[in-house]
């Protein structure tokens, strides 16, 4: 009978989730049925069903052992376990050997084999040796696999959960944390590292900056990077580490250098959060970092996209006087200062810039220095020319630079042994090397010619685009003019003057396009019959009979021979307007003229090539400048240049009055505006009435006019606030805002704020007593919190 039992022990079938209380209940029907049984087998059934059943209660199992004598084993188990679904086999194994099995699978690189065993050991035991459990970990993030991953970080999590996070070592975690940035999985690769960080186990800054270099290549990895980098340089703040005491050895080893601070700010410009790259150069001597050619580069652009020339020209003594900048970097930097020039409309500095390049380029050229050196840097030339064309073409031709460190891992040992993780170190400047290079062919504005800066068409198409705008006809084609005269001579029926005024004639704008010629004629510049034919036609098509008057006398008074299609269509003009005298007289002048037929089609030819494929052209690019680009008010960036620099000194009602001024100037405020105020108040504190205020101004403001546009940069900013200061009706708002937008929403920081200012709160059953208010506050609380996953 006892062998008989033994067999039957072999397979038993059960659900995990409700075998303990199935269980009890099946004891308990034994004890009534037979209770005569002998001790030793009762021992041994319990013995045998512990290990099935994982049961860890044995305080339970002692007093059923003590009880009435019974034989458990002889109930039919098949029919008490019959309404149990989803079961799993269960053997009895031992730990020792089920630890050494996971090894020998690890080793042999079996992740599916090393899974299914250590879910074994989890079920009977809970997490096997430290050993063990670390190296499953190596061998997922070995594998680069998102499935293996998932389950090794799911593991990490675990232990976390269960507080046995002694049983994780630093480097498997390091090393993991490396496989998931790798992977693109970016929120818990920086999970792993704050959770280091909390623990006070501090990763080396060479390893946690190639984790933040991955990271980095997309959207939301690089506001994580941004982020990591902020919450660990606030441990090294205003030198509150003591560099001096031995214990702070490791904790030193972690901060944030050169390198980790141009990873984090090239991916936010990358990506377009540059006021979160603006907090973090706000970090910077705080820390005690020295910046290098990259980050002085770096530097340049966030001011420029921010629109903080005067902090450009403080930039600028610094990058002139540098002697470890090379070309490119150099001509980056003046780029943006040009650029900064544009958005604040100081279209007089800007002009200047370019006709100094001029000038310069024009010297070199005609230096028999420069003649002699020119054949060795043709090739150079060539190649500089090519990386600045604006097109991401090049960068995909060259074969991504990053791609090779990305798909593959370092082996752990050669990891593990590198104890200064120099080779993590230099797989992150790689991929910093392919960021920078994508911020290289950005720039638009600046090449290089012979080591001279020179000018690209793009500048004076916004050049040209801003003085129209503005109104600046006569400031137009001066500068045109002396930009040619310090260029190389063209014909003066492809000047960069007459592209100006064909672009104006092809948009409507015939009144500018009169000016300019009327400003290039009375500079003494002599230009075809082209512009004036394709001028009148336009004149005659919108029946504006004086204009018609006085370009044709312009044009004698120039000695210009109009075509036959201008008589054509003069002809034509008279004729709609009934003017049949009108007609006659200009036909009989074009007859006495001896004009023949069949006039100039140079100027449509001209226009059809710009509306299809030809190759843009100074005028085409224009063309689509005007149309698609949008107007600039320089008055924006004036003021929230003022009400940035009240909010970074925490003088918000200077801000306030700042921002009221803005107004009742018919500036409206945008994102930058409000983002300025929202962390000018939020570094004081307790102002959250304010943004409250600020919060409904900017719905308003984005309903009514596209001049306003959320990013995630403000609704981060201002659901910072909400959260820390408890307004979570109005947090929960964000949050869906930004869910609606697809935008990327750090829930672990949340989740540590909301821990740190509001633990207690919402705990237990609800009062009794609550007004209709207090209960709407807890319901938002409650959602905001289950949000959160703390519910």
């Amino acid at each position: 009978m006892l062998s008989w039992r033994k067999t039957k022990l072999q397979a038993v079938s059960v659900h995990q989730c409700r075998f303990s209380s199935l269980f009890r209940r099946v004891l308990v029907d034994a004890i009534e049925v037979k209770g005569t049984q002998s001790q030793a087998s009762l021992q041994h059934g319990l013995a045998c069903t512990t290990v099935l059943s994982n049961v860890r209660n044995r305080s339970v199992l002692s007093k059923l052992r003590t009880s009435t004598r019974f034989d458990v084993w002889s109930i039919d188990r098949t029919e008490a376990f019959s309404t149990i679904s989803g079961s799993i086999l269960l053997q009895a194994r031992d730990p020792a050997k089920l630890n050494e099995e996971i090894q020998i699978a690890v080793d042999q690189n079996r992740c599916d084999e090393a899974w299914r065993l250590f879910e074994q050991h989890m079920q009977m035991e809970g997490f096997p040796r430290k050993s063990v459990v670390n190296n499953v970990l190596v061998c997922f993030a070995e594998s680069l696999d998102s499935n293996w991953l998932q389950k090794g970080y799911s593991l990490v999590e675990k232990a976390f959960e269960e507080s046995k996070q002694n049983l994780l070592e630093k480097e498997p975690l390091v090393y993991l944390s490396l496989a998931l940035a790798k992977s693109g999985m970016a929120v818990p690769a920086s999970t792993i590292l704050r959770k280091l960080v909390e623990t006070e186990e501090y990763p080396h800054v060479s390893a946690w900056s190639a984790v933040l270099a991955h990271m980095s290549l997309a959207g939301s990895g690089s506001y994580l990077s941004a982020e990591l980098v902020l919450e660990i340089g606030y441990l090294f703040l205003n030198n509150r580490v003591d560099p001096r005491k031995k214990s702070n050895a490791p904790l030193l080893a972690m901060k944030p250098n050169t390198q980790s601070l141009n990873i984090a700010l090239a991916g936010c410009l990358l990506f377009g959060t540059t006021r979160k790259a603006e907090q973090l150069l706000d970090m910077i001597p705080k820390i005690g970092v020295k910046a290098d050619a990259n980050l002085l580069v770096i530097m340049a652009h966030i001011y420029e996209r921010n629109g903080r020339r005067e902090e450009l020209r403080k930039l600028q003594r610094h990058i002139d006087e540098a002697c470890n900048l090379n070309d490119s970097q150099f001509w980056q930097f003046y780029n943006c200062l040009l650029m900064c020039h544009l958005k604040f409309g100081d279209l007089e500095s800007a002009s200047k810039m370019v006709l100094e390049m001029l000038r310069r380029g024009k010297v070199a050229r005609n230096s028999l220095g420069a003649a002699i050196l020119g054949f060795d840097t043709a090739d150079d030339d060539r190649l500089n020319l090519r990386k600045v064309s604006g097109k991401l073409s090049e960068v995909k031709e060259h074969d991504n630079p990053v791609a090779f460190s990305i798909r593959s891992m370092i082996p752990y040992e050669e990891f593990f042994k590198d104890r200064k993780f120099s080779k993590l170190e230099a797989e992150a400047k790689d991929v910093l090397g392919g960021l920078l290079a994508k911020l290289h062919v950005q720039v638009e504005l600046i090449t290089s010619e012979r080591g001279v800066l020179q000018p690209t068409e793009e500048i004076y198409v916004k050049l040209a685009k801003a003085f129209l705008e503005s109104g600046k006809m006569k400031e137009l084609a001066e500068f045109l003019l002396k930009a040619e005269h310090e260029d190389s001579p063209v014909s003066s029926d492809n000047s960069m003057l007459v592209n100006v005024i064909n672009a104006c004639i092809s948009l409507g704008m015939l009144d500018q396009a009169h000016d300019l010629l009327d400003e290039m004629r009375t500079a003494g510049v002599r230009t075809g019959s082209s512009v004036y034919s394709s001028l009148l036609k336009a004149y005659c098509n919108t029946n504006r009979t004086r204009e018609v008057t006085s370009l044709l006398r312009d044009a004698q008074k120039a000695g210009i021979q109009l075509d036959s299609s201008c008589y054509e269509a003069l002809i034509q003009s008279q004729v709609i307007q009934h003017d049949t005298y009108g007609a006659l007289s200009v036909f009989k002048e074009m007859k006495e003229a001896k004009i023949p037929r069949g006039g100039n089609q140079q100027f449509e030819n001209l226009l059809k090539g710009c509306e299809g494929n030809a190759e843009a052209g100074l005028m085409s690019k224009l063309l689509r400048e005007i149309r698609e680009g949008q107007s600039l008010d320089a008055g924006v960036h004036d003021w929230n240049n003022v009400i940035h620099f009240f909010s970074k000194k925490g003088l918000m009602q200077d801000a306030e009055k700042a921002l009221k001024r803005m107004r009742s100037l018919g500036h409206s405020p945008n994102a930058q505006t409000f983002h300025s105020m929202v962390t000018g108040y939020a570094a004081i504190g307790s102002k959250y009435t304010e943004v409250t205020e600020l919060w409904g101004e900017m719905k308003s403001i984005a309903g009514a006019t596209s001049s306003m546009r959320f990013d995630q940069e403000l609704l981060d900013a201002v659901l910072y606030t909400f959260v820390r200061g408890g307004f979570f009706s109005r947090a929960n708002e964000v949050v869906e805002m930004m869910e609606k937008d697809n935008m990327f929403v750090d829930k672990y920081k949340y989740r540590m704020l909301f821990l740190k200012y509001h633990k207690t709160a919402y705990k237990g059953k609800a009062p009794k007593v609550q007004s209709e208010s207090q209960l709407r506050k807890r319901e938002s609380g409650l959602t905001f919190k289950k949000w959160l996953g703390l519910s």
